[in-house]
Formats: structure tokens, sequence, C-alpha cells
């Protein structure tokens, strides 16, 4: 669909059937529940979609930069930010890309804070990265500090453990926990190489440190490479010793931060068990995310590009209920009208950080590119960005 095309009345896909508002629209606060990890306390709807002449104005301005200017997308942007981006993909894909665009000189990166990190460690000096909105952070990414964990490996160095200990650490991660893990001998990982990455920190040391994201850390020991739920343990960095005894931590493979997805931290069983009830024969499919018991429900589970490569090769006529952000799944389902898709939630799930980058942001962040202003700019410091660089060189050195 090009920009232009965009309207406020486009037709839901075929077979779609919309989730319900939810009464905990997902933005970052104060409130917990504790129970289901939403994390947070955010009544309202999601903006409606953006004037219809910011859509002239922003393809104005894209025209105006051409090359000059390279346009990232992440896989869970609104429809009418996707709409011009240069590429779409998940994290690592798009600062790969930007890195492989060494003739732009700004790459705008509709996407959250850490990405547009990933993207200036990965981009040469003369090129400016720009985040259209500074306040389109990842609340995963915001639960390990960089104190936090060096408080974290204080205590595992007190316990004489910290030298047999690779920390393996999310590419949903700040730059600043990136840099300390390449410090400390580790690597990073994203969702479809976490398994390769945990078995190069077990060739390395006794027991990883796998930061921020528990479940995908959780899900990939025991699914993956068949250790025990007790050979994980969950360290938060809120609690002295991060709540465990010395015993614990010295016996633990795998110390998981007390990190997770406030998305994929909805899906619960019920949720599995109530789509199974009411479409037979239904295909979960689910990000590695989503916590233990929820993986373990499903049919299918794969990361984002994996979920896209799934519905790309399903059988026309199959059912498909999909544990993801909810723009993806609405543009998974437009993309395979032949197909029944639908959100594993009853509910209204996007990432509303993600969300921030609207089309409004967008277009001051192009109109003012193309005016001379460099608005926005994501700079990593020096030292930071070295470190950070050699743990994502380790990641892209592990065989395929």
């Amino acid at each position: 669909m090009s920009p232009t095309e965009l309207g406020t009345d486009a037709a839901p896909p075929t077979g779609w059937v919309e989730p319900s508002p939810s009464p905990l629209l997902l933005l970052l606060g104060s409130k917990d529940d504790l129970t289901s990890e939403r994390g947070v306390d955010c009544p309202g709807d999601l903006p409606a979609p953006s004037d219809p002449d910011l859509v002239r104005r922003a393809t104005a301005a894209k025209e105006a930069l051409g090359d000059r200017a390279f346009v990232l997308g992440h896989h869970y942007q609104r429809d009418e930010v996707v709409a011009f981006a240069d590429v779409t993909g998940d994290s690592f894909k798009l600062a790969r890309e930007a890195a492989a665009r060494p003739n732009a000189e700004f790459v705008v990166f509709c996407g959250v804070h850490f990405m547009a990190e990933s993207a200036d460690i990965l981009t040469a000096d003369n090129q400016a990265v720009v985040l259209p909105d500074l306040a389109a952070g990842c609340s995963m990414a915001d639960m390990a500090g960089k104190n936090q964990v060096d408080d974290a490996w204080q205590t595992l160095n007190d316990l004489g453990i910290a030298g047999n200990t690779i920390p393996v650490t999310y590419m949903n991660s700040s730059a600043a926990i990136k840099s300390f893990t390449g410090q400390h001998g580790g690597t990073i990982c994203t969702s479809s190489n976490a398994k390769r990455s945990l078995e190069w920190a077990f060739s390395q040391g006794e027991r990883v440190l796998f930061l921020p994201d528990q479940h995908l850390g959780r899900n990939t020991a025991v699914r993956d490479m068949g250790l025990g739920l007790d050979d994980c343990v969950v360290f938060d960095p809120r609690k002295p010793s991060g709540g465990l005894s010395a015993d614990q931590l010295r016996n633990a493979k795998v110390i998981l931060w007390r990190g997770h997805c406030s998305v994929h931290g909805r899906f619960t069983t019920q949720c599995v068990d109530e789509v199974r009830e009411r479409i037979p024969g239904v295909n979960v499919l689910v990000h590695p995310e989503c916590a233990y018991e929820v993986v373990s429900k499903a049919d299918v589970v794969g990361s984002t590009e994996g979920i896209i490569r799934v519905l790309d090769e399903a059988e026309p006529g199959s059912s498909w209920a999909i544990g993801t952000e909810l723009n993806l799944v609405k543009r998974l389902a437009q993309a395979h009208p032949d197909k029944t898709v639908t959100f594993l939630d009853r509910t209204v799930c996007y990432c509303s950080t993600m969300n921030r980058i609207d089309l409004p942001h967008f277009t001051w962040a192009m109109e003012s590119l193309a005016a001379g202003r460099v608005v926005n700019q994501i700079s990593v410091d020096a030292e930071t960005a070295q470190w950070a660089r050699v743990a994502l060189d380790r990641m892209l050195a592990l065989p395929a």
C-alpha cells in the first residue's frame, strides 16, 4: 500500500475480527499487575489515523530528501508509518539494513530507542540516526538498568562465580547493557538465534546470565536446549542478591533477569484455551517472549520474522491465532485473505511506545531534515559503542 492510498476508512481484512478495546492499553506507567505482568495503567483507545494532509506533507519531504534519507519501519509500527518505510523488519534486521546503507546521510528509525541505538552503533560516524519521537522507549529494555546489572555482577563476583558466568543479552536492551555484555565476554542474541547464542555461551563458561527477558531465556533453555526448569532461577534486581540464595546462584545453569515484554506478557493459557474452543482446528502461533506456560500450549513458536514466514507458507484455508503485537497481526490478516487470522487475546494489545512513532512525528522529523535541521538524533558515546559492537560482532561471528 502506498502512502497516498492510506485513509481513515480502510476496510478491515477478510475474516478479521477486531479485538475489543482493552481497559489497560500499555503505556509506561507506575501501576503493577503482578499476575499478568501487564505492568501499567492507561485507559483509553489508540489515537485515530492521522490527517490525510500529513500523508501529502510526509511524501513531499521524503521525495525532497531522496537518497539522503533511509527510512526503517519495525513490523509493530502503524500502517500509516510503515507505508513510508524503505525496509521493514525486526530490530536486528533493521539495524543491519542501516549499516548496509553507508551513503545515506540520515537513517530515520521508526521503532523504539534501543533499536535506534543499535543502528547508531552499526552505522558510520558521518550518518545521523533519527528517532521521530524520543518518548518511544521499551519497557523491557528499561527493566535492566546499567547500575542494576553492575550490582548483580558484583553479587556473582562476591560468590566467586562471575568468572565462569557468560552474559547473553537480548537485542531488546539498551546500548549500555550491550556494552556491559561485550566487556564481560558475552554476546547478543535475537529471538531467532537465542539457542545458538546460549550454546556458544555454555562453550565459554558454566552458566549464563540472560538479560533482560526472562521468558525468552527460559523458553530457549528449557524447550530448545533440554535444560530443566529447576536449572533456571530468576534474579530480581529489586531484592538483595536478586532474592536468591548463594546456593541457588551457584547451582543455576541460567540466571534469568526479571524482565519481560509488556505486550507478550499479557497472553495467558486462558487465551489459548478460549481460542481453541472458539475456533476448532486453529493453529496457535506465539512469540518466544510469551510465558513458558503459553509457549508450551502453542502449536508453533517463532520470532517476529519467523511468524511472518509461517503465515506465508501456511496452507490456504488454515486458521491461525497469533500471539504477538496487534499491528503486525492485523497486517498479516490483510496479507493472507485466504487464511483465517485472529489475535490470540480478545482485547486490543498494541505496543504503545512503538505507536508513539505516529505520522505527525514522522512528518515533523522528515520536514525538519529536508529543511536542514537534524532533530532527535540518537548518539551512543564512543566507549559504550565500542564494547556494544564487540558483543554484536560476537553474535555475527556465530555459525549460521
